[in-house]
């Protein structure tokens, strides 16, 4: 199964780059032989059949709950931020890596306020780390929800588009976030500068990707959204 994954997510970005950014013959060709590499070194190299091990002060590190719930309040004005107490104990389930019981507290508190937009939002980010980063159908109508609400949209786009990258979807995640920024009000200007900051930053980042010496430089990305 690791075979056949790595030369799938081989095989995407060179569909991606070929039929979506249209990158260049002489650039997609060096892409192309970049990737052939990079696949006989994991031949060479990798082991995947050996079982995983944590990796050195990987326990010292941070939990994802405790970092969603700083990374969502910095995402939303503190004007709209949640009254629910209930948030306080499912954020503290989510630090441990109980998000089961964490999704648990948060269900009753929707049903019972569906216009509690960080509610929805902490609800989905949970829902994303108890399927191990992926984005599940019912993530995907937490985040929905959470979007409907004008103090949280800005945050749940951007939520939203960070499932999505850990998913591989990188254009997926760059048109959420460009329609987030679009669909934002005037007066969400903190979070949607931040939410602007960081989808220059991944233009930034696919443009260099793609960018091969002595080729012609790919086509331009089109520049976000003005705030």
């Amino acid at each position: 199964m690791s075979w056949l994954a790595v030369i799938l997510l081989a095989a995407l970005a060179l569909a991606i780059a070929a039929l979506v950014l249209r990158v260049p013959r002489g650039a997609l060709l060096t892409l192309a032989t970049v990737l052939t590499l990079g696949l006989a070194g994991y031949a060479l190299q990798a082991s995947p059949d050996v079982p995983a091990a944590p990796a050195a002060g990987a326990a010292a590190q941070p939990v994802p709950g405790l970092a969603w719930r700083e990374l969502r309040r910095e995402m939303i004005d503190s004007a709209d931020w949640s009254m629910a107490r209930a948030l306080i104990t499912a954020d503290a389930f989510a630090a441990r890596g109980d998000y089961r019981t964490a999704a648990g507290l948060l269900r009753p508190t929707v049903a019972q306020d569906p216009a509690d937009g960080e509610a929805w939002l902490t609800l989905a980010n949970t829902l994303v780390e108890h399927a191990d980063g992926l984005l599940t159908p019912p993530a995907r109508y937490a985040y929905t929800q959470a979007g409907r609400q004008d103090g949280t949209a800005v945050a749940a786009g951007y939520f939203l588009g960070l499932a999505q990258l850990r998913g591989g979807d990188i254009i997926g995640a760059r048109e959420t976030w460009q329609t987030t920024l679009a669909a934002a009000p005037a007066d969400g200007e903190g979070p949607r500068a931040l939410l602007t900051v960081r989808l220059a930053r991944l233009d930034e980042l696919l443009a260099r990707a793609l960018r091969q010496p002595g080729s012609q430089d790919p086509p331009a990305l089109p520049p976000p959204p003005a705030p």
